[in-house]
């Protein structure tokens, strides 16, 4: 029975990243410690094969708890306007509105009901997003952290190009995502490779080594960079985690850049371990990332939007409290904001 589910979910799987295939060449550039001159690679490996990916699909409808089908979000006020300084808010998933100095940035940006290939199959948002897109105020950047549906939504990216200050938003992305981004119509892109930087009005980013994996289709698995970003400002530094597994590159980037004043970390998607651990932090590792970092202040992102691993809607934030007072850090640190809350940073250099 169990080959037979294996099989199953095999087919289902062909099925979903065959549809993901076109429009995804491979990365042509020269090869580096983290590309091979075809793949790119983890410093930590993290690799999952497609036997490995089939199994847990095949697990997931019988081991998953479950979610409610609709939650209702509180109520907030609207963001701040500030021309000085650093707020943000949390809008669902990784996506957040970050204003620094007067730029205004967004972080993996999803307003699609699902996120699939599909408009009638994958994954189902339970909550709206905290903010509507004509409620944004004028965007400046876009910050995607890598090409999985959940992060890289090409029908919100397309929504947002009206949503722009002067023309659409500069779209800051990792190595290898241009033909898919030219493919839909935008244009207005540039790609980094890790530690590569980008300077917008003053705020500089840069896009920043993180443990993941890349793919949207069966041809194009690690063929595309995943990454983080750092951001740096008169205001402070931001440290946006993307998603990501546990590793050394948290320190490593705190050693490179500094004490961060803020930091994005994910708490959600991460059972079972063995085969979410290397691609995903659980809370505990999001209180290790936070210390590493040397955060202090940090944000909960990824959680309480898509169902897309096994653990119900409300452990992630139970687990975080609890690895926060094991750890003798102050909740207020590590901040579970609702959808649509906003918050300014007091402690803005």
């Amino acid at each position: 029975m169990k080959i037979v589910r294996v099989l199953i979910a095999l087919c289902v799987l062909a099925a979903t990243l065959l549809h993901g295939c076109a429009g995804q060449p491979k990365y042509k550039g020269p090869t580096s410690p983290h590309f091979d001159g075809v793949h790119f690679r983890n410093s930590v490996p993290a690799d999952k094969s497609l036997l490995d990916i089939a199994r847990f699909i095949s697990t997931y409808p019988f081991r998953r708890e479950t979610w409610p089908t609709e939650v209702e979000n509180a109520s907030f006020a609207p963001p701040p306007q500030i021309t000085e300084g650093i707020a943000l808010t949390y809008i669902n998933h990784s996506s957040v509105l970050l204003q620094v100095d007067g730029v205004n940035v967004l972080t993996d940006p999803i307003w699609s009901e699902r996120a699939s290939p599909f408009s009638f199959a994958g994954p189902k948002r339970v909550r709206a997003p905290g903010l509507a897109l004509d409620t944004l105020p004028p965007i400046d950047v876009i910050l995607v952290s890598h090409n999985h549906y959940d992060h890289l939504d090409i029908d919100s990216l397309r929504a947002l190009q009206s949503r722009g200050r002067n023309g659409p938003p500069l779209i800051l992305t990792g190595l290898g995502n241009g033909p898919l981004l030219q493919k839909h119509g935008l244009d207005h892109f540039r790609l980094l490779d890790w530690w590569d930087s980008a300077e917008i009005n003053g705020v500089t980013f840069t896009f920043t080594e993180v443990r993941h994996r890349s793919g949207r289709g069966l041809a194009d698995q690690m063929k595309t960079l995943w990454g983080g970003f750092a951001v740096r400002s008169q205001s402070g530094q931001i440290y946006f985690a993307g998603d990501t597994g546990y590793g050394p590159h948290f320190r490593q980037t705190r050693e490179r850049f500094g004490a961060f004043d803020l930091a994005l970390i994910p708490i959600g998607a991460y059972r079972p371990r063995d085969f979410m651990g290397p691609l995903h932090l659980d809370p505990d590792d999001a209180v290790k990332a936070h210390r590493d970092l040397a955060s202090q202040q940090s944000v909960a992102i990824h959680h309480g939007t898509f169902q897309l691993t096994y653990e119900g809607i409300e452990e992630p934030y139970q687990r975080l409290q609890a690895g926060l007072e094991k750890a003798a850090i102050p909740a207020s640190a590590f901040r579970v904001l609702g959808f649509g809350e906003s918050l300014t940073l007091s402690s803005a250099k």
